[in-house]
């Protein structure tokens, strides 16, 4: 019988007691009470008049949504729930699931390392032999990280090398992806792949300064890649902004060149342009070599692959940013190559998938044992199509990590609503007014699926988790269901 029925059934069931005598009172109310008792979960199943009629101007069915809010504390009960049991493609909301692990496992103050050998003499600046750049799976080894370990390496003696540098990638032991195998944007940085040695997202960010005098626009772009030539000037247009990327027809397909064939709107002011390398093997070496040179460092070789000898011997070791920051820019910016470092470092080294996978669902269980049903990861980032969990789950986590003495990492790591990260601008469609501010979320989209996740402090101060996922063709005509549900939450009383 559908749990709603049931419940129903309860409550004729309790109104046709009627009036009995005293001494059959006690079985009354306790019949009574048990009733009551069933009846809730059909309470908790209802959905708010806000979300029903968000959901009905989505032109979305009810059953596209799994939902659940709830206080923090895990004595209480749910006060909605509906289709929370279900595994459901949760998108970026499942870094959750990586960032909270790895906070347990590894500790806020983890660390990766990118380490520099040699393995010849050094005199006098020359290097005789080749430099090794191994690489720790440090998720943030952006451009200007990247120019203060070559500086230290400098430092340490090294300016010229007669040999090669050489790129030890075997921490990590991960096929080769396509990156517009997922959804054919190839050149879009969210689908650049994880490496060991992972250099500055594996993307260029162009810039342009309108120059009126010239009629140009000043191009420049990081990092500078060695043997790739970039157009530094494009002719100004005086049209509206608008979709200005259309209007430079850029081309990125040559890896050794980006051209730019049509105008800059003038109107636009300075903008940036980040974008993928064409040629994402050929990133890294690209990259270093480029800022080795730019850094004042000569070299007689080339760059290239290899792992590190066994004779070689260590002249410095870069720290990473702490794992705090790390899972701030996973969550709050929804990063998802930092998010896959983070998961594939809890393989430990050399790490797989396969071993990420096996860890993260061990530490599952050992946490939250079989009451609550276990993800099914992929990359444990969300971008995919066959990651699974369930709001339940989700909410389990998010109590969990709000009494774990590391917890408030996580929660500090989530966008605010109306402030920052993914969630700035989720104010615009009107309908967050209490949520506004008051609401620490993870937002998570695909092409068939929108999600938020996170606490919300409602009108009473009572702190609740909420948890909204719709899995539905439409599901980016959803968002402001999601915000009802945040909206409806921050409205409660205690």
């Amino acid at each position: 019988m559908p749990e709603q029925s049931f419940a129903a059934l309860c409550v004729r069931l309790c109104a046709s007691l009627g009036p009995r005598p005293n001494w059959r009172r006690g079985v009354r109310m306790s019949t009574g009470l048990l009733c009551l008792a069933l009846a809730l979960p059909a309470a908790a199943q209802a959905l708010p008049p806000t979300v029903a009629t968000a959901l009905k101007k989505a032109g979305l069915p009810a059953d596209a949504l799994s939902v659940v809010v709830a206080p923090v504390d895990a004595s209480q009960p749910a006060r909605l729930r509906l289709g929370a049991d279900r595994p459901v493609n949760p998108a970026s909301v499942m870094k959750l699931v990586t960032t909270y692990a790895a906070i347990d496992l590894l500790g806020p103050e983890f660390t990766w390392a990118t380490r520099f050998y040699v393995d010849g003499e050094v005199n006098q600046g020359l290097l005789r032999g080749n430099l090794h750049v191994q690489g720790g799976g440090d998720p943030k080894w952006v451009m200007e990280r990247i120019v203060a370990a070559l500086e230290a390496v400098h430092a340490q003696g090294v300016t010229v090398i007669r040999g090669d540098i050489v790129l030890d990638q075997s921490a990590f032991q991960i096929p080769r992806t396509d990156p517009a195998a997922f959804d054919g944007e190839r050149l879009r940085p969210y689908n650049a792949a994880p490496e060991a040695l992972l250099v500055n997202f594996k993307s260029l960010l162009l810039g342009f300064v309108p120059d009126a005098a010239a009629g140009v626009a000043r191009v420049s772009v990081e990092p500078p890649l060695a043997g790739v030539s970039v157009d530094a000037t494009v002719p100004l247009s005086s049209g509206p902004c608008g979709d200005w990327r259309s209007a430079v027809q850029a081309r990125f397909d040559d890896p050794d060149r980006v051209s730019l064939a049509g105008r800059y709107p003038a109107q636009c002011g300075e903008r940036t342009w980040p974008v993928a390398y064409a040629d994402p093997d050929r990133f890294a070496a690209r990259t270093i070599e480029g800022l080795w040179r730019q850094t004042g460092g000569l070299l007689t070789g080339q760059v290239r692959l290899g792992p590190v000898p066994a004779k070689a011997r260590l002249i410095h070791a870069a720290p990473s940013l702490p794992l705090t920051d790390i899972v701030a820019d996973v969550n709050k910016f929804s990063n998802n190559v930092m998010a896959q470092q983070v998961f594939l470092t809890l393989g430990r080294f050399p790490a797989t998938f396969e071993r990420s996978r096996e860890r993260v669902l061990q530490w599952w269980a050992g946490r939250f044992g079989p009451r609550v049903a276990a993800p099914v990861l992929e990359n444990g980032a969300g971008l995919s199509r066959d990651e699974r969990i369930s709001a339940d789950a989700l909410l389990a986590l998010l109590r969990d990590a709000a009494r774990h003495p590391q917890g408030a990492v996580l929660r500090q790591s989530l966008a605010v609503v109306g402030v920052d990260g993914t969630a700035a601008r989720m104010g615009e469609r009107g309908i967050l007014k209490n949520a506004l501010g008051q609401a620490q979320v993870k937002t998570g989209s695909l092409r068939d699926v929108a999600s938020v996740a996170g606490y919300v402090q409602g009108q009473g101060g009572q702190q609740w988790v909420a948890v909204a996922i719709i899995n539905h063709p439409n599901a980016p005509q959803g968002r402001p269901v999601l915000d009802a549900v945040l909206e409806w939450a921050a409205s409660l009383p205690r």
